[in-house]
């Protein structure tokens, strides 16, 4: 029953990947559906927790395949991307790095969890400012408030890893 939606969220993804990347749509959604199928009898409250935990999961799938990408290119540029779900770039280079991203991300959760995990159904998981309030338990109101901040604060810490990085 959610197959075309987690295909449309996994199209929405790989959309902002780069032009030659290997992982389809397809393959990205059955790897979610795999893990997805490994939990132990899972309590979705309703739809939208479920497309949460499924974007968490694509999030992990994604990054995984950028690493192991990067390991075996030795060092070479992780897939680039952009900070807005609605926005697909025009070029895979305008965009930030999924591994660098994903490390904020961390970073950001143990500052803040809420908005770590906003960034992540919004970003990984295309879903709308009014699905993301329903999974979070917020008002719309605050989602937008936290998706600002969030965005923000990413995105300075971004560009602090690209100064630290050395020249090549």
């Amino acid at each position: 029953m959610v197959y075309d939606e987690l295909r449309r969220l996994a199209r929405r993804r790989l959309r902002n990947e780069r032009p030659d990347h290997t992982l389809q749509s397809a393959a990205l959604v059955n790897e979610a559906y795999l893990r997805l199928a490994r939990q132990n009898t899972p309590q979705w409250q309703n739809r939208a927790h479920f497309f949460g935990v499924a974007a968490q999961l694509m999030r992990h799938i994604l990054v995984d395949h950028a690493r192991n990408r990067l390991a075996a290119k030795r060092g070479a540029g992780a897939p680039r991307l952009t900070l807005e779900p609605e926005l697909a770039p025009a070029a895979h280079d305008s965009g930030i790095d999924l591994v660098a991203l994903d490390d904020a991300l961390g970073r950001l959760a143990a500052l803040d969890a809420q908005q770590a995990r906003l960034i992540e159904l919004r970003f990984f998981g295309g879903l709308s400012i009014d699905e993301t309030a329903v999974v979070l338990g917020i008002s719309p109101a605050t989602v937008k408030r936290e998706w600002v901040t969030a965005r923000a604060w990413l995105r300075r810490e971004l560009k602090r890893e690209t100064k630290k990085e050395p020249a090549k």
